[in-house]
């Protein structure tokens, strides 16, 4: 009898857990059930709760906006001359020295060749030609007796050591024909040419310069056609830089420079004088010469600066970081942004020059991350 009380004990047991376990399941997936539809619940209430970003803008106006273009390169003269000679003899000392460093001024003697033996010939030429007009002269008189005073003048005034003087002008073709016949205008232009020669023997500075290069020492044999040295102008030199083909066209002859050295902390003036119109085909770029003049400029430096080129009409310089994709910048309109469409004119470092916005348009002044056209925001307290 215990032993049957005993069995339906147990039995009763187990069909309590049983139940007990049905029933805790039950209750487990209800509540999951109820998290479940209650989370998109909790975050709809959070996102509706969410707080607009606040912004900052600044008030549009477009005018006039002064703009450069920066420009780079090095410094050459603009006045370098290679000297070379064009007559045979021996380097003589000059007052100068004709070594690097040495200084000329516009007209002075750089160099000097030894022209005694040049000299001498041009004397023998000198006088057969005198000896050549002294003959004819007799006849000249017989013939044509009013020409014999014009001759007879210009024999007295013959100096062999002077530039031969021109012949007489004849008063008659026969005179001319007579003259011809005596072979002294060949004569008298064969010393013209020997007296232009002669004059090579000295080398005169064209310009004040300096010279920058040497070749041959006093005492040497100069050859013709010989290089003898470089002469430079020390007081006008041009800036040789590059520009990018799309600013081409804000820059023309005249425009204003300034250019500074970071080696010599200072700063030169000048101007744009000509623009190689070849293109680069490999960079696209083209050769830009500025003139400029002034101490401390020395051939080789190395300058930047900026080419003052002019005005934009109806523009607006803001912050490049606003634009998007190049062409796009957000404003504000209420309480939404609007993305519109600007034309880029103009990049000048940190900031860009466009067109397109109204005057009073609300333009952001900080970029927005991930900002999107119709995304709500707060416009920020006017400080």
């Amino acid at each position: 009898m215990q032993l049957f009380q005993f069995k339906i004990m147990s039995k009763t047991v187990r069909q309590i857990s049983i139940v007990g376990s049905v029933v805790l399941l039950a209750v487990f997936i209800y509540i999951s059930q109820i998290l479940s539809k209650a989370e998109p619940i909790a975050q709809r209430i959070d996102t509706s709760r969410k707080i607009a970003p606040v912004v900052e803008v600044t008030e549009i106006s477009n005018g006039d906006i002064s703009f450069s273009v920066p420009v780079q390169g090095r410094l050459i003269a603009y006045d370098k001359i290679d000297i070379f000679s064009e007559v045979n003899g021996a380097l003589l000392n000059t007052t100068r020295p004709f070594k690097e460093g040495s200084h000329f001024q516009k007209g002075e003697v750089i160099l000097e060749i030894d022209s005694k033996e040049a000299g001498l010939n041009l004397l023998a030429q000198k006088s057969l030609l005198l000896n050549a007009i002294t003959q004819f002269i007799p006849d000249l008189k017989i013939d044509y007796p009013e020409s014999f005073p014009n001759w007879k003048a210009y024999l007295d005034n013959f100096d062999a050591e002077k530039p031969l003087l021109p012949f007489p002008t004849a008063l008659s073709n026969q005179e001319k024909m007579f003259i011809a016949s005596r072979n002294v205008n060949n004569q008298y232009y064969s010393i013209k040419s020997a007296e232009a020669r002669l004059e090579k023997y000295k080398i005169y500075a064209p310009f004040s310069g300096v010279i920058t290069e040497t070749a041959i020492n006093p005492g040497a044999v100069v050859r013709a056609n010989q290089k003898l040295g470089v002469l430079m102008n020390t007081s006008a030199y041009e800036l040789e830089g590059t520009m990018p083909v799309s600013d081409l066209k804000y820059i023309k002859p005249g425009h204003d420079v300034t250019v500074f050295s970071k080696e010599f902390e200072k700063e030169w003036k000048g101007k744009v004088k000509r623009i190689n119109d070849r293109i680069d085909p490999s960079t696209q770029t083209a050769t830009i010469y500025i003139g400029l003049s002034g101490s401390d400029l020395r051939e080789g430096m190395y300058l930047q600066g900026n080419i003052h080129s002019g005005k934009l009409t109806n523009a607006v310089k803001i912050d490049r970081d606003l634009l998007v994709d190049q062409e796009y910048v957000f404003v504000l309109k209420d309480t939404v942004l609007e993305r519109i469409q600007v034309e880029l004119t103009k990049m000048e470092g940190n900031e860009a020059i466009v067109r397109g916005l109204t005057d009073g348009t609300f333009l952001l002044s900080r970029r927005i991350p991930n900002a999107y056209n119709g995304m709500r925001v707060r416009r920020a307290p006017a400080q």
